[in-house]
């Protein structure tokens, strides 16, 4: 289960472990739950995961295009550095916000 602190209207999940096809089923159900609540932004704290598959990738994805549709914005934050070479490497920086 994911750690969860809401400040107003910003929302900060951190899962805490890798997101792959094994743990993205229950970080899916948990992110429904809090983009449900409508946060202007929604910051995605990514200490402790030092891996990501697809699956866990197309979550992010859309996750940033859900928040983007209601005008809001998803930040990422404390990604490692092999995730940021991932999202690099497919140029999803020019996209993601890869903020703190």
């Amino acid at each position: 289960m994911s750690a969860i602190v809401r400040e107003g209207n910003v929302f900060t999940i951190t899962p805490g472990q890798d997101l792959v096809s094994t743990t993205v089923p229950q970080f899916k159900q948990e992110l429904a739950t809090l983009l449900a609540e409508s946060p202007t932004a929604l910051r995605l704290d990514l200490t402790g995961t030092g891996m990501m598959d697809s699956i866990g990738i197309g979550v992010i994805i859309a996750t940033h295009n859900s928040m983007k549709k209601k005008g809001g914005k998803l930040i990422i934050a404390n990604a490692s550095e092999n995730i940021i070479k991932l999202f690099k490497s497919m140029r999803l920086d020019q996209h993601l916000n890869l903020g703190s």
